[in-house]
């Protein structure tokens, strides 16, 4: 593995955590934090987020890149539109969560599985710029496949700490229900309010809404 390839790795290692810190991100992963009150729980909450995302990445990356083909703006800015709506949804379903009774356990697995399923949905909407970067900086396509592992690689580690320093208040406030839970509905408030503006801003101002309908 030449000099030139390695650079090209660590850009993509670096640019994987750079990745993981984006709002909707962020905000996405949040409304899962929230759902646990071990500090452990949460980190690994961001590790699920990564796994995911690297997964669909990974999955439509090859297939993209192999085929040599890429998606149109249309479909492109629909599955970013994915994103809103996931967000809305999060958002309002944090709002109206209770207090955990449920078994601590039970429900970090389901936690767990939902944010990989979320990182799932953020890699496919960002699976087109993602297949565009690595064209511009790869040669073939097991390159390829090992620059999108390192990203997902970056992604997961910069999702790790972040998700250590989200959890905190939520970990802190664990005995005090009334506290937890007004932190909870705040950060569902925040993603349902991103969530929508989102949605607009896709729809609107990228013109997602009249490239459906032409």
């Amino acid at each position: 593995m030449d000099v030139n390839l390695l650079t090209i790795l660590a850009i993509g290692f670096a640019l994987g955590i750079k990745h993981s810190i984006e709002p909707d991100h962020i905000i996405a992963v949040s409304t899962m934090a929230s759902k646990t009150k071990k500090l452990w729980n949460t980190s690994l909450t961001g590790v699920f987020w990564g796994i995911g995302h690297t997964a669909t990445l990974f999955i439509a990356g090859i297939l993209l890149i192999g085929f040599k083909v890429n998606l149109t703006e249309k479909w492109a800015l629909t599955l970013e539109m994915l994103v809103g709506f996931m967000l809305v949804y999060l958002g309002i379903k944090a709002i109206l969560s209770r207090t955990i009774t449920i078994h601590e356990h039970r429900s970090a697995k389901q936690t767990y599985i939902k944010s990989a399923f979320i990182g799932f949905i953020h890699g496919l909407a960002g699976s087109s710029a993602m297949v565009l970067l690595t064209l511009n900086t790869i040669d073939t396509l097991w390159q390829g496949a090992v620059y999108i592992i390192i990203f997902g690689l970056g992604t997961c580690i910069g999702m790790l700490l972040f998700t250590s320093l989200l959890g905190i208040p939520f970990s802190a406030t664990k005995s005090r229900h009334s506290i937890h839970k007004t932190l909870t509905q705040l950060t569902g408030g925040i993603s349902a309010v991103f969530g929508l503006y989102y949605v607009y801003n896709l729809g609107i101002n990228e013109g997602l809404f009249a490239l459906w309908f032409l």
